[in-house]
């Protein structure tokens, strides 16, 4: 059995799908039905955050990374407990092996969302309970990206319109990876991993550059990038531990350019994420 919480989330409902296409048993509690104090959840996977709007509500975005997530470490039964972070975490820092040590700043509102992500981890990893790992995400991209607000999403959508004005540089870059890659190995640590932290990434970099031109040759859309427009990258992350334990290799996003746009190629399966913000 397994307990997914954030099931309505664009990761979660994916995670629900591939394991009850699996035949598994899985709950999806909502926010206002929480499991008795007691009462053994089987495999948890713990995907309840806030994304853009955690400056706008403080409060909330404890709850959710935080205190949630201690309460049920703290009263329930589970065979495993899997708690999604993200690779954010590793924000101005060079080294993103698992083991790094990481900071942020009170003093920046920004750091709000990693500092509790950081705390969530720490409570799972100091709650003294077996078989309780992180995975910390980087940015995960699906079918019909184009309906999402995200930064890729805002792109798909510029594109349809036939100009595409990027206020960052063409030579910034993050990591991508692909839902159904990411679902894949969530659920194998979830089940099987042997250390207590992993990331979940592609391990390679996608420009701007490469995104506009893959989506320019499809939509023949016009760019514009905005004059002294700042780059804006994160270092690789690194995904040795994946590979060495579970011999993964994510495929690469720009192969599914097609299904992002929503171009009616074969349907995955995969759900639409609901709206976060970010900027071009």
């Amino acid at each position: 059995m397994f307990t997914v919480f954030g099931g309505s989330g664009f990761i979660g409902r994916n995670l629900v799908r591939r394991l009850r296409n699996r035949g598994a048993e899985v709950r999806v509690p909502s926010r206002a039905a929480m499991p008795a104090a007691g009462e053994d959840l089987g495999h948890v996977i713990y995907a309840i955050g806030l994304t853009a709007d955690f400056r706008t509500r403080p409060f909330d975005t404890i709850e959710a990374h935080v205190s949630l997530a201690a309460k049920l470490l703290r009263e329930n039964g589970f065979s495993s407990f899997l708690y999604l972070s993200s690779t954010r975490v590793y924000a101005g820092s060079e080294d993103t092996r698992e083991e790094a040590r990481l900071s942020a700043s009170p003093l920046d509102p920004s750091d709000l969302y990693n500092l509790s992500k950081l705390t969530g981890e720490a409570i799972c990893l100091a709650s003294g309970r077996e078989k309780v790992r992180v995975a910390r995400l980087s940015n995960v991209v699906g079918p019909g990206e184009a309906k999402s607000d995200t930064f890729l999403g805002a792109l798909c959508r510029e594109a349809g319109s036939g100009l595409i004005q990027l206020q960052t540089a063409l030579d910034s870059s993050k990591d991508y990876i692909w839902i159904d890659d990411a679902v894949d190995l969530l659920l194998r640590i979830a089940q099987e991993g042997r250390h207590s932290v992993y990331n979940v990434a592609s391990g390679r970099q996608t420009s701007h550059a490469e995104w506009c031109a893959a989506i320019q040759s499809r939509t023949k859309c016009s760019l514009v990038v905005d004059e002294g427009a700042p780059t804006i990258s994160f270092a690789p992350i690194s995904v040795d531990r994946s590979k060495d334990e579970f011999a993964f290799a994510a495929a690469p996003v720009l192969e599914r350019i097609a299904e992002i746009l929503g171009e009616g190629e074969p349907d995955t399966g995969s759900h639409p994420r609901p709206s976060t913000r970010s900027r071009i």
